[in-house]
């Protein structure tokens, strides 16, 4: 399939979330309620100091909002649709058509992520900034780069997810996986605890594993936690952990097309 057909499928996705508008607005009600949540906890955590450990609260709530609404999207979607096609062999169509399963995977979930981005966590991002505030990027270098890692954490969690959902073709299961994922992510990637909070042992950790790529280092970017040449490396090290994994993935994907022939004769 040409590669310019793939778009079709992003925005097909994104149409079909328009039909079902109560489960939208429950998203984003939900959304701004575990946000506000946060920021009463981050508010309680700085008892009314100025900063701590060089992180103002304005830059928190910032932070809160960057990490875990706009970067740490919600991959349920994408491993239940892989473990469903597993399971009821509908994965086995994409043998017999044009179309490369991981880039369909990527086409269309690109489209649901850009719903929920523009209808549940920009509404939520404008009430919180007219309520409480945000900070705006450090300088125009960290705001244009900002855009860069966003780009990147994407792909970086989607990849991340894919990898655990093509896992399901040996499993026969993406439950396990899942919480799998969402724990991991939870504690290392930043999503919920910066790296410059954790113990300076565990944050040198985290600070290269590729799920800090997703909530932490845009969000450490956006705010100028990153000099010019630190924000260069990072890009480095995160496209290359992209590239490893990706190839990681399209290897897993050739395994489980053969598993899928060798089981189906």
């Amino acid at each position: 399939m040409k590669a310019a057909a793939y778009p079709t499928f992003t925005t097909t996705a994104f149409q079909s979330r328009l039909i079902y508008r109560n489960q939208v607005w429950a998203s984003a009600f939900g959304k701004l309620i575990s946000s506000f949540a946060y920021i009463a906890i981050w508010t309680a955590a700085f008892a009314g100091a100025a900063s701590v450990d060089g992180v103002t609260l304005p830059e928190m709530i910032t932070y809160v909002l960057m990490a875990g609404s706009m970067l740490y999207w919600n991959v349920d979607r994408l491993l239940k649709q892989v473990g469903e096609d597993v399971r009821t062999g509908d994965v086995t169509t994409y043998l017999i058509k044009p179309v490369y399963y991981p880039l369909y995977m990527l086409a269309t979930h690109l489209g649901h992520y850009l719903f929920e981005q523009l209808v549940i966590t920009l509404p939520v991002a404008i009430i919180i900034a007219l309520v409480l505030g945000l900070v705006p990027p450090a300088s125009v270098f960290h705001g244009t780069m900002f855009f860069v890692f966003w780009a990147l954490s994407w792909l970086t969690l989607f990849t991340l997810a894919t990898l655990c959902g093509l896992l399901a073709f040996w499993l026969m299961t993406v439950f396990a996986l899942e919480w799998l994922l969402k724990g991991i992510m939870a504690l290392v990637s930043g999503a919920i605890v910066p790296l410059w909070f954790m113990p300076p042992a565990l944050a040198a950790i985290c600070g290269y594993l590729p799920f800090a790529w997703v909530s932490y280092y845009p969000s450490a970017v956006y705010l100028g936690k990153l000099d010019v040449a630190a924000t260069w490396t990072h890009l480095g090290i995160g496209l290359a952990w992209l590239t490893v994994l990706g190839g990681f993935a399209s290897w897993l994907w050739a395994k489980a097309r053969n598993r899928l022939v060798v089981q189906g004769g």
